[in-house]
């Protein structure tokens, strides 16, 4: 690697997991994009003890969509090329509010689908202009199967899983990847209070997956990749059935 990695969501776990990974594969420069007035001291001291050379801040609001373009070539001239770009911001929201809450249900869909679809698309863009580049997508396996207990966040999630799926096609032959991560439950700071599923992941384990699958070039990976085979009965399960699952 001889670009920067660019974490848009620089309070992420799993983004600072990733990014901190590679710095050992020789990434030695470091954006960490965060909402204006976020606290990054904890997270930029990190990666320079795990050896990165400059880690740098940037205020970023995935929600301003006008501003993304702008955002990304700022970032591309002050630090570029980019290497890595990894879109790690989203939010879980509440569902049983956003069944009645309408604005609520369109906050979530918004931040997971709408906002990640603008940024996917200047990035891609802005890597293609470069030539070369990657990025890394978080979907999950609550957008393979849209369950009725997180039926918002799993629309979006679909719906994001669909875009990057069609988006990696199109960047095909481009010198642009485009990896998509679909992990399980993710036990961290997102989902703290919440019991967690069966096949369970952590921060350190999803980044583990991520950083593997990127170093060898692959399309997609499932963390942990049981998940694979298990969503696949899955979607074959009568509706009745499925309608009942837990989140």
């Amino acid at each position: 690697m001889s670009g920067t990695v660019l974490v848009l969501g620089g309070r992420s776990e799993i983004g600072l997991a990733v990014a901190k990974r590679l710095v050992s594969g020789d990434a030695r420069r470091f954006v960490l994009a965060a909402r204006p007035g976020a606290d990054l001291a904890g997270e930029v001291a990190a990666l320079r003890e795990a050896g990165a050379e400059t880690v740098e801040t940037a205020d970023f609001d995935a929600d301003d969509l006008a501003a993304h373009g702008a955002f990304l070539e700022k970032v591309a001239a002050d630090h570029g090329p980019l290497d890595v770009v990894v879109l790690a911001f989203g939010i879980l929201g509440d569902q049983e509010r956003a069944e009645s809450d309408a604005a609520h249900a369109a906050a979530i869909v918004h931040t997971d689908y709408v906002a990640q679809v603008g940024v996917l698309t200047h990035a891609a863009n802005l890597l293609r202009a470069q030539g070369r580049g990657r990025l890394v997508v978080f979907s999950s396996v609550a957008g393979v199967r849209v369950r009725r207990a997180n039926y918002v966040y799993g629309s979006a999630k679909a719906g994001l899983d669909g875009f990057a799926s069609g988006l990696a096609d199109a960047l095909h032959g481009s010198g642009v990847h485009l990896l998509l991560v679909r992990p399980g439950f993710v036990i961290g700071r997102m989902t703290e209070g919440m019991a967690p599923a069966p096949f369970s992941s952590t921060p350190d384990q999803v980044a583990d997956a991520t950083v593997a699958a990127l170093r060898r070039g692959r399309g997609v990976v499932w963390v942990p990749g049981v998940l694979r085979p298990v969503f696949f009965a899955m979607r074959l399960l009568p509706r009745a059935i499925w309608r009942r699952m837990p989140r």
